[in-house]
């Protein structure tokens, strides 16, 4: 019999949804038949009455009593329902859950990958199985009241620490890293390794693949090589006992293979050697206890005083040179902040890496709180749609607890799938995201570890995000749904106003940080550096380009693509060499200043572009070696009015020549250091060719190239332009600054995801009212004011937060700064202002359907 009248809708359309396709398939033809027989007796609304008793009598009795009653299937039936009804509703709500999908994929795309490149950060040298034991010894040196803290120690100090400190297990001394010629068969190969003592393999890690450490560095004419050296220079033949021709002047013969060392490692190499003790200048180094120029590490026994070991080794330094103990202070640095903690200023640990993991983990968690309070805000507004099921599931004796369990359910299940999502994401930006950050990360799917992250992180994105709406949602009053007087009012918008506007703080705090790291590095990067990086090539030598230099000059002149040739004890981006001050008439007593040296050659302005502003430079008479320059900075800290031609002691008498403009070497971010130049032809073994204006340097290195292969034939022509150099002293800043751009673009992509949705949901709620407000004349553009204004307020009441707060977070991070920017109000006025037009954007796209559409369409659609 065909129905006269439908039952209510909603009870209708709800007991399809929430009985078993078997159970339904039984029951639905009965509930109708008998609906229909009331209506003909006792009139629709009796009928509708009686019609939502019987479901509800019935979904108890079938389904809610026969869970109860039987407790061994409680727990599992129960789940069972949680699973099939939110997995039903987010398949139901399909807008609604791809919003959502496509946040929280993004939120936690980003935040694996700022993860994973944290936890590569956090483990950095952690592959060491000394790691808790293993110390360096740095000093910090006072020179009137100027600290700066220097790693370069003295050579016998090691030994002495073997000797006198039994807390100390091995103690090691090795050179910096030093770049070598291998030449073996024919083939050359430019590689980088240490000089080490012995004890080195008993303090580092290594993996021996061929040979042992017992044997490894016992001989000085010995080499170890790693892995990917040694197939390199001998591919799949067996390397051990083949003898490689060093810098063309000294035999080594391969005695081991190591595993290359892993990427977060401090200490890597592509050879090690040991020292020849024997030789004439090891043994004058030994002997010297003021020249620092090597390294030297501890390993202590487990549980030692390290106090104790410091005051030992100031004792040991001071015994041996009485006028080192008013300069340094000894100190012992952990191998777990040789990369996070790493800064000093003034004697201070200032941080390092340390201060950009912490800043970008709170990104990552920023960026998945987001995505969660967009999950909060669309639940929320889709409160009244959902508060019939909660008022009828109430009815059947669902407890509150039972319904918070069900939206937690569900926002599990969108977290699941989200992470399942974002983990492809991952893999498929992973070779992207290392290039960009210059490592080799990867997800371990085959450890234990990553499985429980996984775990903990979908828990806690599903619990975050759907808490608000759980709580919420499952605090309706059943008969005020039922009865239709439910309405949201105050208590439902008020929490999604505020959850939008923490949105738009963090916004507006990613932006202004990001303009504020790029103007920051821009100011430095604008700095006079004092010399011309264009144009400016530097090649390393060797003894046999010492031997012809001259020679290589000339012909380097005669090609007409260059403009000047000079060499240096160092490159000119680098320091090598600091000192204290020389002494001259007047030299006040308590004064100790901070110098760096530096031999030249002549034509040494020239070439690198630095201005003179007294005096002149070398010109290559033996009389310039009597002499030396002064940068401005030096100068400035002697307090000199006419320092041309004024006498200094320094080991000898010498004269000043000239006075140069201030050269950054080092650090950009830093006061250029006082600095003493000598001329010294024999101590400086780098070339630097300075191009003529218009010249292609690949055109200019393929003549070049030749010239070095001729008169330096045993080493790899081998070449840097000074620019790449230099800019290289930015790595970090533009790393942040490269992954702040990202992720802040990001956040707010997600903001606006969210804010489209909600602005949608707006919308459809308004329908009936933008019907009306057309059908009395309404333009278009009152209609997008309408809907828009409640944002905007929004936006502002943001602005004013975020303003004070960024203020004070980015100002702490330019103190570290000695050379840094003023933030500008105007700054954060163009931010608001790019929000504003973000946020009228999004709402105006999803308004404008609407206020076109035709009122009579709406208002019909409305009183159905």
């Amino acid at each position: 019999m065909k129905p006269k009248f439908s039952p209510p809708k909603h009870f209708l359309r709800f007991f399809q949804w929430f009985c078993h396709p078997r159970l339904r398939d039984h029951i639905e033809g009965d509930l109708i038949e008998v609906y229909n027989e009331r209506v003909g007796t006792v009139g629709k609304r009796k009928a509708d009455i009686k019609f939502m008793l019987d479901v509800l009598s019935l979904l108890r009795q079938r389904i809610v009593r026969p869970i109860k009653g039987n407790k061994n299937s409680n727990n599992y039936a129960m789940i069972k329902i949680y699973f099939n009804i939110g997995w039903r509703n987010l398949l139901r709500n399909k807008g609604f859950s791809s919003i959502n999908l496509l946040g929280l994929t993004i939120g936690l795309t980003c935040a694996i990958l700022i993860l994973l490149w944290v936890q590569d950060e956090l483990n950095y040298n952690k592959s060491q199985k000394n790691y808790h034991d293993i110390y360096q010894v740095i000093a910090h040196r006072d020179f009137n009241n100027q600290i700066f803290t220097d790693r370069n120690m003295v050579m016998p100090l090691a030994g002495e620490i073997n000797d006198k400190i039994p807390q100390v297990k091995h103690a090691v001394v090795t050179t910096h890293l030093q770049p070598r010629n291998l030449a073996f068969g024919g083939k050359k190969f430019k590689k980088s390794g240490y000089i080490v003592s012995p004890n080195f393999l008993d303090v580092f890690s290594v993996n021996f693949l061929k040979g042992s450490a017992a044997e490894a560095i016992a001989d000085p004419s010995s080499i170890v090589l790693s892995e990917s050296t040694a197939k390199a220079i001998f591919g799949d033949e067996d390397p051990i006992d083949k003898v490689l021709k060093i810098d063309n002047n000294q035999d080594a013969k391969v005695t081991a293979v190591v595993a290359d060392m892993p990427a977060n490692t401090t200490i890597k190499f592509d050879y090690l050697r040991s020292f020849n003790y024997l030789s004439d200048n090891v043994k004058r180094d030994m002997k010297e206890w003021t020249s620092s120029s090597w390294t030297v590490f501890l390993q202590t026994v487990p549980g030692a005083d390290l106090e104790f070991i410091e005051k030992s080794i100031n004792d040991i330094k001071t015994e041996h040179d009485p006028r080192d103990k008013d300069i340094s202070t000894y100190f012992a640095f952990p191998m777990s902040k040789w990369r996070l903690q790493s800064d000093f200023k003034d004697g201070k640990n200032t941080g390092g890496m340390i201060v950009y993991v912490r800043m970008f983990t709170i990104i990552a968690i920023i960026i998945l709180l987001i995505a969660c309070v967009n999950f909060m805000n669309l639940s929320t507004a889709r409160s009244e749609k959902r508060a019939k099921e909660v008022g009828i599931r109430k009815t059947l004796g669902s407890a509150k607890k039972q319904l918070v369990t069900q939206f937690f359910v569900e926002s599990i299940i969108l977290s699941f799938i989200s992470f399942a999502l974002s983990v492809l994401t991952v893999s498929l930006l992973l070779p992207s995201f290392n290039n960009l950050v210059n490592k080799h990360l990867a997800l371990d799917f085959e450890k234990p570890h990553f499985w429980l992250g996984a775990l903990i992180t979908i828990l806690v994105t599903g619990i975050t995000a759907g808490s608000y709406p759980a709580l919420y949602l499952s605090s309706f009053n059943p008969v005020k749904v039922l009865k239709g007087t439910f309405r949201a009012g105050k208590n439902a918008v008020l929490p999604r106003h505020i959850l939008i506007v923490m949105q738009f703080v963090i916004s507006i705090l990613l932006i202004s940080a990001t303009i504020i790291v790029y103007q920051q590095i821009h100011l430095i990067k604008s700095r006079d550096i004092g010399y011309d990086t264009n144009n400016l090539i530097t090649i390393p030598g060797s003894r046999d380009t010492q031997k012809h230099y001259e020679v290589i000059k000339q012909e380097l002149l005669q090609t007409g693509m260059i403009n000047a040739v000079t060499r240096t004890g160092a490159p000119i981006t680098q320091i090598w060499w600091r000192t204290g001050s020389p002494k001259w008439e007047g030299k006040p007593e308590d004064i100790n200043i901070i110098f760096t040296g530096l031999a030249v050659d002549q034509d040494f302005t020239k070439t690198m572009g630095i201005k003179m502003l007294e005096g002149k430079d070398f010109s290559g008479v033996p009389a310039d070696s009597s002499y030396m320059l002064f940068n401005q900075a030096a100068v400035d800290a002697m307090g000199l009015e006419n320092p041309v031609s004024m006498k200094m002691i320094f080991g000898r008498d010498y004269a000043v020549l000239g006075v140069t403009d201030n050269v950054i070497q080092e650090s950009p971010f830093k006061p250029v250091d006082p600095m003493m130049i000598f001329y010294n032809p024999d101590n400086s073994y780098f070339i630097s060719i300075r191009l003529n204006d218009g010249i292609q340097p690949q055109q200019a290195l393929a003549s070049i190239e030749p010239i070095f292969e001729k008169h330096n034939p045993a080493y790899v022509f081998e070449y840097r332009f000074v620019d790449e150099e230099f800019e290289k002293k930015f790595l970090n800043e533009n790393l942040i600054s490269k992954l702040s751009n990202i992720f802040a673009a990001l956040a707010i992509f997600i903001c606006c995801i969210g804010l489209a949705g909600l602005a949608a949901f707006t919308i459809e709620k308004r329908i009936r009212e933008i019907g009306i407000r057309k059908v009395l004349g309404a333009t278009v553009q009152q209609l997008l004011l309408l809907i828009s204004k409640e944002f905007l307020k929004l936006v502002l009441i943001a602005f004013i937060m975020a303003v004070p707060l960024t203020w004070w977070f980015m100002d702490n991070w330019l103190e570290k700064y000695d050379f840094r920017i003023d933030i500008s109000i105007w700054m954060f006025a163009g931010v608001g202002f790019i929000i504003l037009l973000l946020t009228l954007l999004v709402v105006s796209i999803n308004t404008l359907g609407a206020a076109r559409r035709n009122p009579v369409k709406s208002l019909r659609s409305e009183q159905r």
